[in-house]
């Protein structure tokens, strides 16, 4: 046992955690408020200052510098990277950057983060002002045909380089100095292909150390790997947040003598390892707090308590986070925190919601739960400070917190225990809203009113479905059965739900740590010291590099060894792993892979075989393996690890009596109220067990036992609960809106897993890397139910083609077809869309009791140019292979050869070809015929749990819910135009660029909350591919509605219940089943949002173009969409160089670009001045200039190069784009917006890109009111982050 004082601090946003060890093996634990500025500077001194004091019984007195000579070591984690990017608190700084990419980490990927907002919220970029430094680096490539004679240099992976320019110091001096006049002492260096050379960076990294920069985060140090974008925005970051963590570091010192000096002060990093103090940097510490609780569990319950693979639910006031442990930490190597790419490794943790803080609401029938946080302030109804209704306050009323057991530190004086009461009050108000509502529906059977229990207790099971989502998505992503892993719950508010998700996800334990209120805390006395080290490397995966991966594993692994035993550790006690981060060639899909044991027969380098644990680690993510296709190997990475010696193997003697509770108390569960047992875990001994219900309480967390659930103490003195299956509950078909805000969840759940199952078998990069899908739910009329994920063009399609093969085949739907369709006749919207369709036969069933179906984007069906998308086509043949109702399988048998046939068939028309990736077509289709099993898999499970007709009958239930949600959005926006105009009539046209016109008569019923959509007025159907297929129109028209609705509704056939849309036969919006359609799915679209937003006065018209431009010879093919600027609103500026509407697509980062293809990127930046002006100004377009290395093909598929974006009330239009191209002799020659041409070695494509309309007059003045935000839109919404989040917004990045 140590001689000296241990400390394991948590500083969290709310909470300061202290786990300490003592001087004789003692234990103290400590929770004290992170911000307390009346009674102390600084939490965590504080802590150490009040448990030195007490142990040792001297005094320690406050405000004066601590005596550290009994501390042995600090360990720390803290929020302060976190709050200072959350907060934009970080230090003034400026970005440098290669000339020609002063706008690219404003531009990003060019996503928006929320397809429905039309403001297109985004943070703001962390740097104060831009330098551009005139250097230049291009990669060496034998495609190159240009002639030149710049220097050649060579990266360390043996890469050629060619110099274009060498950054010009004395020039780029001034513009440094008058940075440091302007107070601005913090620089990022980012410079393109710095991770392969860094010269640049460094000359300018030591111009500016000269002059006196306090601190400069050059990108090719702070992390090397591949991607201007990411690797930019993590420098920027590192040279924000960096600064804040000195001067805290500083602070902290300073509260103890000799500032620490002879004290081991580490500190958490965001990958689970402990780094000095001197050492921790802002772009390691983003999860600095969280990775301690992954820590905690992970070394206390997996292989030690269960053999299960871990779940971690850490569940606190502002937040629940959840993890996965099976063995070895889960990391990911980029993560977006705050809108910020943050490119370095961070423990896989996943925050999914607002925790106790989460607000309740209750809207169009549904319950609702979050994503709005009260946060830590004002914080819940309870906490006496003027807070919303939330998950806390739900658990207050229903008897399962004890406000006698909680200190008395709420109120406006901190000084007052949880108010039940005014808890109460607030539900009984929400409870009469939902009775109100329940009464108000005609036909809906409804017994009695709910009482305020109920109401409570249905917020927290729809809660804990909340939760369960991304828990589902967290172990089926990697293709693990959720139901084998156990619940290892933390946090402060995870014990009242574990038991309840527990039984959800079909788990059988969960285990809470005896310090489950500060595993944080003490998750770093557990870590290791950890160091590491990587680089760059690009080589083939093969016999010639062996030599090569061995030297730098071995010359890493020295690095960190060294770095380790400088802190102290022999080398017994280091630990090196050796990595891989590995890609099969032409995917962007790269996993850091450690080796298997070198035992087999293949070739592979000293250090193990990475080859074979990279195939068996890709077959259990993805499903399959790609059979003759190089490997490569983007980085070369080692971690090492300096072995913590904490001991924590404390046993508790056998208890020898029964348990005894400390009081008893009611407790509300779904039928009523039991009386429980309280339990205090401080006299709780080894192997007594506590049957359910019982409450568990300690002075850091609640445990609920819920019955059927029985806990037992482990000789430890944890909790280890065996959670039983429970009754099943009793649903009929009537409508239970507790139950359709659980349906809800669970048939979004059933289509994201559908779409999780899609990605991992598929196997074209279209699918698995972009994303390019959607799986849904349809009901037995074919009506769209859950759709997932929700791309624009979409949303109301898929319906069209299932309600099309319903009237097709009608009774020729047998049970085992699985029917093809991709024809804009039948609810297609374009070719490459191949949507695969699947009846659902129940039982005895004679007909589909369901429907399910997978739209997917093949990269090639064939056509008269490659990627089936001609700029140029003028008819449907030209497009590719067409399926009006083809049936894939039929009667279970898989229809290849005619399925070949009919993807080759283009290939008989002149000038055409079929498809030119066979292969990938028929992976990709089986993988959509796999999707649509697990789809039928998860609702028979429903079925067999609730029966077929309450199934059924919460399909209608949950498309009611949406229809009431724009019938109410519906009245109000008719009595607005009443108001205004005297008649709820809204009336709107714009036109195509090739003078086509569409217009809309909106005619609104204010007291059904009905509307009919008349597009009569619409021009013809066009000669060319701008005719936009009947299902693109629906689908703009629901986007437009859920835009305008301002928050979650069930996207779903019930959005146009209200809706009767007209459309003329053979214009422009239903043309002909011959007519020519991929511009109409991709250009067309976004007019027809601009009209219907414009008739409605929702926002001005944004860049309506999604900018398609193609290049490639008779050996590749790139395909891109670029951002412009998008339209103001009544509140909002239009955010500028950002894809808007139909389009969400992101942008290949431009070093990827150039190390791919024969092109240089040398501009992309915005434009500035082309968003129109106004009250609120237009976003701006952009510039991107393409340099062409070797003649190729281009091709462009643009508009609003003739009509400019339209303002509104006032304000300005935007301006239009235009394609310019500057040939290599000096010519520029205007493009005009679709063409396709060949282009010659040295010439530029330069795109300038529209900007967005103007909102409201400059000289007029505001309306009252106008700038108010409804009180629910100022409620700050959790920090979305994780694997799950990453994924969410590059589905929605399509």
């Amino acid at each position: 046992m140590g001689t000296k004082f241990e400390f394991s601090i948590d500083r969290g946003g709310t909470f300061t955690d202290i786990y300490a060890r003592c001087p004789g093996g003692r234990v103290r634990t400590l929770k004290l408020l992170s911000s307390d500025p009346d009674r102390y500077p600084d939490a965590p001194t504080e802590g150490i200052r009040r448990i030195l004091e007490q142990e040792t019984g001297r005094p320690f007195p406050a405000g004066e510098p601590i005596d550290t000579s009994a501390i042995s070591w600090i360990r720390m984690g803290t929020t302060v990277a976190t709050n200072a990017l959350l907060e934009k608190k970080g230090a003034e700084m400026a970005l440098l950057i290669t000339a020609g990419f002063r706008d690219v980490l404003h531009i990003g990927n060019q996503a928006r983060p929320k397809i429905f907002d039309l403001s297109v919220s985004c943070p703001d970029v962390l740097y104060r002002d831009v330098v551009e430094v005139d250097e230049r680096l291009f990669l060496a490539s034998p495609r190159c045909q240009m002639k030149h004679d710049y220097e050649r240099v060579t990266a360390r992976s043996g890469q050629e380089l060619l110099v274009v320019r060498r950054p010009d110091l004395s020039a780029l001096e001034p513009q440094l100095q008058a940075l440091l006049d302007r107070g601005i002492t913090s620089l990022a260096v980012v410079l393109m292909h710095s991770y392969l050379y860094p010269d640049h960076e460094q000359l300018v990294g030591g111009l500016a150390a000269r002059l006196g920069f306090t601190h400069v985060s050059l990108s090719s140090e702070v992390m090397s790997m591949a991607r201007l974008v990411p690797r930019g925005f993590t420098a920027a970051a590192d040279a924000y947040l960096t600064p804040c963590i000195k001067h805290y570091l500083k602070s902290f010192s300073s509260g103890f003598r000799d500032e620490l000096r002879g004290v081991n002060v580490l500190f958490m990093q965001s990958d689970g390892g402990l780094t000095p103090m001197d050492s921790f940097n802002g772009s390691r510490a983003i999860l600095s707090g969280p990775a301690g609780g992954v820590v905690g569990y992970a070394q206390t319950t997996h292989r030690r308590e269960t053999q299960l693979a871990v779940i971690g639910f850490d569940m606190g006031g502002t937040s629940t986070d959840v993890s996965r442990f099976d063995g070895a930490f889960e990391h990911v190597f980029e993560s977006t925190t705050a809108g910020v790419v943050i490119q370095a490794p961070q423990l896989d943790v996943n925050t999914v919601a607002a925790g106790g803080g989460s607000v309740l609401a209750f809207r169009d029938g549904l319950f609702a739960v979050g994503p709005e946080s009260a946060g830590a302030h004002p914080g819940p109804v309870c906490y006496k400070k003027g807070g919303p209704l939330t998950v806390t306050d739900a658990n207050l009323v229903l008897g399962r917190l004890l406000p006698d057991f909680f200190p008395r530190i709420f109120g406006p004086n901190e000084d007052q225990p949880l108010d039940s009461a005014a808890a109460y009050t607030q539900m009984q108000n929400l409870t009469n809203d939902v009775n109100k509502f329940l009464q108000s529906q005609k036909g809906d059977a409804v017994s009695e009113p709910m009482s305020v229990e109920e109401v409570a207790m249905g917020f927290i099971r729809v809660a804990n479905e909340t939760m369960c989502r991304p828990i589902r998505s967290l172990t089926q992503a990697r293709g693990h059965d959720t139901s084998q892993h156990a619940l290892a719950c933390f946090g402060g508010a995870g014990g009242q739900h574990a038991c309840a998700i527990a039984r959800a996800l079909g788990m059988g334990t969960v285990f809470v740590h005896r310090y489950a209120g500060i595993l944080s805390a003490f998750g770093m006395a557990l870590a290791d010291v950890v160091h590491e080290a990587q680089e760059p490397c690009g080589l083939l995966y093969g016999p010639d590099n062996f030599a090569y991966f061995d030297e730098r594993l071995v010359a890493l692994s020295e690095v960190c060894r060294e770095k380790l035993r400088q802190q102290g550790f022999t080398d017994d006690k280091i630990v090196t792993e050796v990595h891989l981060h590995m890609r099969y060639d032409k995917t962007d899909c790269a996993l850091m892979i450690q080796p298997s044991e070198a035992g087999t027969d293949a070739p592979s380098p000293t250090h193990g075989d990475f080859m074979e644990a990279f195939l068996r680690r890709y077959r259990k993510e993805f499903g399959f393996v790609i059979s003759d296709r190089d490997v490569v190997v983007d980085d070369v990475r080692v971690r090492g690890r300096g072995l913590a010696s904490v001991d924590d193997d404390v046993t508790l003697p056998p208890a020898q009596a029964p348990p005894s509770p400390k009081t008893e108390t009611k407790v509300y569960f779904v039928g009523g109220y039991r009386t429980v047992q309280v339990y205090l875990l401080s006299e709780l001994g080894a192997g007594q067990e506590i049957a359910g219900p019982a409450i568990i309480m300690d002075s850091l967390s609640t445990i609920l036992v819920e019955p059927d659930c029985t806990a037992t103490i482990t000789s430890r003195g944890d909790v280890r609960i065996r959670v039983g299956s429970g009754a099943p509950p009793k649903i009929g078909p009537e409508l239970d809106s507790i139950q359709l805000s659980i349906f809800g969840h669970r048939f979004m759940s059933l289509a994201e897993q559908m779409g999780r199952i899609l990605q991992r078998t598929s196997i074209s990069t279209n699918i698995k890397e972009r994303l390019d899908f959607s799986c849904a739910l349809f009901g037995p009329d074919g009506g769209l139910v859950s759709n997932a994920p929700h791309i624009p063009v979409h949303l109301g399609a898929m319906q069209e083609a299932v309600q099309y093969q319903m009237r097709a085949l009608g009774s020729d739907i047998r049970p085992g077809d699985v029917l093809l369709s991709n024809h804009p006749a039948a609810g297609g919207s374009h070719l490459p869309d191949l949507t695969v369709i699947t009846p659902v036969f129940y039982r005895d069933s004679s007909s589909p009791v369901f429907f399910v179906a997978s739209r997917g984007h093949h990269a090639d069906i064939g056509g008269i140019t490659p990627g089936s998308m001609p700029p140029h086509s003028t008819s449907l043949l030209q497009e590719g292979a067409c399926f009006k109702s083809f049936k894939l399988v039929s009667e279970g048998v898989f229809q290849e050869q005619e399925l070949t046939e009919a993807l080759m068939a283009p290939g008989k028309i002149p000038g055409s070809s079929g498809t030119r990736n066979l292969r990938d077509n028929l992976s990709d289709l089986r993988a959509q015929v796999a999707a649509n099993q697990k789809g039928i898999s998860l609702v028979g499970e429903l079925i067999d749990q609730y029966t077929l007709p309450v199934v059924q009958a919460y399909m209608a239930h949950i498309q009611h819910a949406a229809e009431l949600a724009v019938r109410g959005m519906l009245r109000q926006i008719g009595a607005e135009a009443r108001r205004r105009s005297g008649a709820a009539r809204l009336l709107w046209e714009d036109r195509m660029d090739g003078g086509s016109v569409i217009r809309l008569e909106v005619q609104i019923d204010e007291q059904e909350g009905s509307a009919v959509f008349d597009f009569s007025g619409t021009g013809y159907e066009v000669y060319g591919n701008c005719n936009a297929p009947r299902a693109i129109t629906l689908s703009a028209v629901i986007y437009c509605l859920r835009c305008m609705v301002g928050h979650d509704v069930p996207l779903n056939q019930g959005c146009l219940a209200p809706i009767r849309i007209r459309i003329p036969s053979g214009s422009l919006l239903d043309p002909s089943d011959t007519a020519a359609v991929v511009g109409g799915n991709v250009l067309t679209s976004q007019r027809v949002v601009d009209v219907v937003l414009g008739a409605f006065g929702a926002c001005a018209a944004s860049q309506g173009c999604m900018n398609n431009v193609t290049f490639g010879d008779g050996e590749f093919g790139y395909y891109e969409t670029v951002a412009g600027g998008a339209g103001a609103g009544p509140t909002w500026h239009g955010r500028s160089g950002v894809h808007s509407h139909m389009t969400n697509t992101r942008i290949t980062d431009p070093e990827i670009i150039e190390a791919r293809y024969p092109v240089v990127v040398q501009k992309f930046s915005l434009n500035p001045g082309t968003g129109g002006n106004g009250r609120h100004r237009g976003g701006d377009g952009v510039v991107r200039e393409l340099l062409f290395r070797k003649p190729l093909t281009l091709s462009i598929l643009t508009e609003r190069r003739v009509f400019q974006p339209y303002g509104l009330k006032g304000g300005g239009a935007g301006r239009r784009g235009q394609n310019l191209l500057l040939h290599a002799d000096g010519r520029t020659v205007d493009l005009g917006a679709k063409t396709s041409v060949d282009v010659q070695t040295g010439d530029t494509f330069r795109l300038l890109t529209p900007g967005g309309g103007g909102f409201g007059s400059p000289d007029d003045p505001k309306e009252a009111g106008e700038e108010q935000e409804p009180a629910q839109e100022r409620l700050q919404t959790f920090l979305e982050r994780g694997s799950l989040h990453d994924y969410q917004l590059a589905q929605e990045s399509v």
